[in-house]
């Protein structure tokens, strides 16, 4: 079988690109096409795979070899819906089985094709979304799930979400839980407490959050939580690059009167990265919705206990390992961070629960269950 599949989000960035590397700041699903590239290359030696590219493969997805390929089409412009489309309307290549890992499919594209949809949360919440990218998200994500056969996503929240919003079959909608950053599983030597604090300016005791600075995070809502305790050896560590209606959340720390307790990073590496989980007192995510939540995860994996929403698939991210809040309500927020901070029987509880909960997901699984249902999609037929 001939299995293509696009990789544009895996070699353009939204994010910029690492000054050292030269690679993609990958996130969400740029991240989760990249690693789905990595690891079906690794699992499957059988099926012949056709990668379309809007540009060369970047130097850390695989190799090209008998059965794994790259093709790379021009123009880039609107690239997924046009070159795509004409790569497939002059049947220059017909693979078997296609697979976006993106909301669109191009306009024309192989009968027995798969879309990736990790969240609708450009429906739930339109306001917190640029008008020209809601647009585009709206109709082009209406119109793949009509072409598609089936559509990945997830989590069973956002299955439920995609099911209820567009009225498909939940036959057609098949989950794959993702798993975590291969750059994050590396062996790594890790900063100490004094070198976190020389190279970032970060103080010994403080909470951390990591994400994108988006509405949709509630960053702005944690920041007036976090100005409720009393504490005056605490900080608060924002890592995360700008994404889109960051105004607000920059402001917070001075509304609030925290503007000297407050750290906002956007240049934190992957190797850097682990040294903040394992020395942060917990981690918050207080989102107000998420296609899965993976730094909940990551926070687990490295010994940091979690607090997270109580809202969408963040339950599912976190099982039975995490403190949960009402991402409404900035008293309940404060409430948790507090319980969390002074309780240390309660903060190792967690841990050793996030050890277990960690284990139960893996981007090699989600590859095999990815290449499970392509497959089945051929019997099927």
């Amino acid at each position: 079988m001939t299995i293509g599949i696009n990789g544009y989000e895996a070699v353009v960035s939204r994010f910029g690109y690492d000054p050292k590397t030269g690679l993609p700041r990958r996130v969400g699903s740029g991240e989760y096409c990249y690693q789905l590239l990595v690891n079906l290359h690794k699992i499957d030696k059988e099926n012949v795979y056709i990668i379309y590219l809007p540009q060369v493969p970047t130097s850390d997805l695989p190799r090209e070899s008998v059965n794994w390929h790259y093709k790379v089409i021009k123009p880039r412009k609107i690239w997924t819906l046009v070159g795509l489309s004409l790569e497939f309307l002059l049947r220059c290549s017909k693979p078997d089985v296609f697979l976006s890992p993106t909301h669109y499919l191009s306009i024309f594209a192989p009968s027995r094709s798969f879309i990736s949809i990790l969240d609708v949360s450009y429906l739930k919440f339109p306001e917190l979304f640029k008008s020209s990218d809601l647009n585009q998200l709206t109709k082009w994500t209406k119109y793949s799930i009509k072409k598609a056969k089936g559509i990945f996503t997830i989590s069973q929240a956002s299955k439920g979400d995609i099911i209820k919003t567009y009225g498909v079959s939940g036959q057609r909608v098949v989950v794959t839980y993702p798993g975590i950053r291969q750059g994050l599983m590396i062996k790594d030597k890790g900063l100490s407490m004094d070198e976190i604090r020389k190279k970032h300016g970060v103080n010994d005791k403080y909470v951390l959050f990591v994400g994108t600075l988006q509405p949709r995070k509630n960053i702005a809502r944690l920041i007036e939580a976090f100005s409720k305790l009393n504490k005056s050896d605490l900080n608060l560590v924002i890592v995360g690059k700008k994404g889109w209606k960051f105004e607000e959340i920059l402001a917070a720390p001075e509304k609030f009167g925290v503007g000297n307790k407050v750290k906002f990073l956007d240049s934190v590496t992957d190797e850097d990265l682990p040294a903040f989980y394992k020395n942060a007192i917990c981690f918050v995510l207080p989102s107000l919705y998420e296609g899965f939540g993976l730094p909940v995860l990551e926070a687990m994996q490295y010994g940091c206990p979690v607090i997270a929403s109580n809202v969408s698939s963040l339950p599912e991210a976190g099982g039975n390992a995490a403190l949960y809040v009402d991402p409404l309500d900035a008293g309940d927020i404060a409430k948790k961070l507090e319980l969390m901070i002074n309780d240390n029987d309660l903060r190792q509880k967690f841990i050793k629960r996030g050890y277990v909960q960690v284990k139960k997901f893996s981007w090699e699984k989600t590859a095999r269950e990815t290449l499970n249902a392509l497959e089945g999609l051929m019997i099927k037929d």
